[in-house]
């Protein structure tokens, strides 16, 4: 049974692939998505592995964490679960104020049910626009003749303050707190615009960064026979979250470190350890970490 909770906020600061195998479709590599929504995510196993990776050297409360390794996996579960990272805000061209982070009501409402289900509080109340040709701009940065033009289509903006305070709230709570990013906590405010549900699930299938990969022959320097292919990734300036549970350590007392036997929280020693590891720190998700892609920039609220 878990017993405490806490939310994972992943910023993309270089495009991230964190691919689902091979298609049949245009793109060879595509990335993770849900099957209902169409919505792209990061699913949890990988997404684990990584914090695994990065939790430093203290290999007891690790494996107390996260699990032992797959050859002791028997032993015992892990004291923590993570949750699939799913999508917040997505980053999308605008013809005024050169991109704006896109959301829906449906998201929004998912990401309150999720963080309040972990524990934090959010005061605000999900919204929408009217209807589907309509968004809702938290300012004009984004807007021109009460016009908002995303990619090649164009939405009627309807100003509503309900979509300032999200922005706010978002700005505070969900993006990176280090000093660098002081800019983009002040931008969100002005570049969040709400859509409607079937707008924003187009973006985030039809406007994704497509790159293409080649492997060139060592000798002839041109490109080599069947290495061409092309791999989806989520854009940059993407926002992430996902749900970590923790319970109570699952072995003895005596297996247990020094400095958590006299804890009278020991749950709270568990998300504590996962937070020390990776909040306002760096880490590398998904494929092509060769190549400088899936850095992203963590938060945790406990």
């Amino acid at each position: 049974m878990f017993e405490k909770a806490a939310m994972l906020f992943l910023y993309v600061e270089t495009p991230l692939h964190a691919g689902s195998g091979t298609s049949l479709g245009i793109v060879d590599l595509p990335i993770q998505r849900e099957r209902t929504t169409g919505y792209p995510i990061i699913q949890a196993s990988g997404l684990k592995g990584c914090l695994r990776e990065v939790a430093g050297n203290d290999v007891q409360k690790i494996k107390i964490v996260f699990g032992p390794d797959t050859q002791a996996a028997s032993e015992h579960a892990g004291a923590v679960s993570v949750g699939d990272a799913k999508i917040l805000l997505f980053p999308v061209r605008s013809l005024i104020g050169v991109f704006a982070w896109v959301t829906s009501q449906d998201v929004l409402a998912r990401f309150k049910r999720d963080a309040e289900m972990a524990g934090l509080s959010v005061p605000w109340t999900p919204t929408g626009p009217t209807a589907d040709d309509r968004a809702l701009a938290a300012s004009n940065v984004v807007a021109s003749d009460n016009r908002v033009v995303l990619e090649e289509f164009a939405f009627t903006a309807e100003p509503k303050p309900d979509a300032q305070a999200i922005a706010n709230w978002l700005a505070q709570n969900a993006l990176p707190s280090g000093s660098e990013y002081d800019y983009w906590r002040q931008a969100l405010p002005q570049r969040l615009v709400i859509l409607p549900e079937n707008a924003f699930r187009d973006f985030t299938q039809f406007s994704t960064e497509v790159i293409s990969r080649i492997r060139l022959d060592d000798e002839k320097k041109t490109v080599a026979r069947g290495a061409l292919w092309s791999e989806e990734h989520l854009p940059s300036d993407t926002l992430l979250y996902a749900t970590l549970f923790a319970s109570k350590p699952r072995v003895r007392e005596a297996d247990l470190p020094d400095d958590w036997k006299q804890a009278s929280d020991k749950v709270g020693e568990v998300l504590g350890f996962v937070k020390a590891c990776i909040d306002g720190g760096r880490i590398q998700l998904g494929g092509d970490s060769t190549v400088g892609r899936g850095f992203v920039k963590v938060r945790v609220n406990v």
